[in-house]
């Protein structure tokens, strides 16, 4: 394997915001986790946080590493592209070898360039947006999760199976994340036939979206697809319903988040999405759910068991390789599977996972979710 080194701008400025905690010891393996700790989705960085923090300390008490104990730095982007850098530049100057994150995929696709060209092992838990991988020829960059040209044909699927609408409206947040799995689901129900009548973005942050509301009023839409995340979804539906809009809204994994009931209030009630399979559900990983909830963490989010898994995958990796060395535990984890919580994982060549699952959910207003159907 062959990695491309460059210097590192170790003057770059750090933006305000950046966070970075753990105190460091020589005789440790550190992860930096890098996500979104401030803003408005740092739900999503809690998510993560939880599974990577249950996964180390399981594995700081079976021995650790290589005789080493892991930990844990945490390092806030907040899930900003320009931000994205920021940070990476922060974990190579550092010398922290190993990377869970980042979470958003704007800020991941951002980073990636920084860790493959300085030798750092990126294993991200959320990131879905295809362009994080494709054609970038990486070695050092691993997702634990499914890619948006996955979770879009599943949600495609669905819609043209069960709901079987006759106009459709598409709606993303103009991000790299919402924007690309909004295109994958209209070009797979245009396949279709479908009529797919609007595909708009809006502005992420904005608190009024009376005037693409009014739009799916005049087309007559009977489904409404809309690629992005929570906060945008709930005032999606809820201004809907006030304006009388009777249709069903769906989402992806980013929509769902329990803080869409408090903006969204009763008009969350059925909203769809796709999610990660409810692997802690699987009779498997009891032991791990119980980890989890003896902290009284939820291991069934969208993303705790897909960190989870990044971190055991690059625990795995060191041991599999015998050193602490991240082109080494690249190059391993490129040749072998790893058993984790979501399954046995292996990869591509591009760093993809070779087969992910995605179900789709209906919430509800107590903030509950469950499989569609079930």
């Amino acid at each position: 394997m062959k990695i491309r080194f460059t210097p590192v701008a170790a003057a770059m400025s750090l933006a305000t915001g950046l966070l970075l905690s753990g105190a460091a010891h020589a005789d440790n393996i550190r992860i930096a986790l890098a996500g979104p700790f401030t803003g408005s989705v740092t739900q999503y960085g809690d998510m993560v946080k939880q599974g990577v923090d249950t996964a180390i300390e399981q594995i700081n008490a079976s021995g650790g590493v290589l005789g080493k104990q892991l930990e844990l730095v945490t390092v806030d982007d907040a899930c900003e592209p320009k931000q994205g850098p920021v940070a990476a530049n922060r974990i190579v100057n550092d010398k922290i070898h190993y990377v869970v994150g980042h979470v958003c995929s704007g800020a991941t696709i951002a980073a990636t360039d920084i860790y493959n060209n300085e030798g750092v092992l990126m294993v991200t838990p959320s990131a879905t947006a295809p362009a994080v991988t494709d054609g970038k020829g990486y070695e050092m960059i691993l997702r634990t999760i499914g890619r948006d040209d996955q979770q879009g044909p599943a949600a495609a699927k669905f819609i043209l199976e069960q709901i079987k609408p006759t106009k459709v409206a598409v709606l993303h947040d103009k991000q790299s994340y919402g924007q690309g799995i909004a295109a994958s689901v209209r070009s797979e129900l245009q396949k279709a036939g479908t009529d797919v009548v609007l595909f708009e973005g809006i502005n992420a942050g904005d608190s009024d979206y009376s005037a693409v509301i009014t739009k799916l009023k005049s087309t007559g839409v009977d489904f409404v697809y809309f690629g992005g995340y929570h906060p945008e979804m709930g005032l999606l539906l809820r201004q809907a319903a006030e304006q009388g809009v009777k249709v069903h809204f769906m989402g992806p994994e980013g929509v769902g988040n329990p803080d869409i009931n408090a903006i969204a209030g009763k008009a969350v009630e059925g909203m769809l999405l796709t999610l990660p399979a409810d692997f802690s559900q699987d009779p498997d990983n009891q032991a791990i759910v119980q980890a989890f909830k003896d902290k009284k963490r939820d291991p069934s989010g969208a993303f705790q068991l897909s960190a989870y898994a990044a971190t055991l995958a690059i625990a795995e990796g060191i041991k599999g390789a015998g050193a602490d060395d991240p082109v080494k535990v690249a190059e391993y984890l490129h040749a072998n599977s790893v058993k984790t919580p979501i399954g046995l994982i292996s990869w591509n060549k591009q760093g993809d996972l070779n087969d992910f699952k995605f179900d789709v959910f209906s919430w509800h207003a107590d903030g509950s979710k469950s499989v569609y159907g079930k």
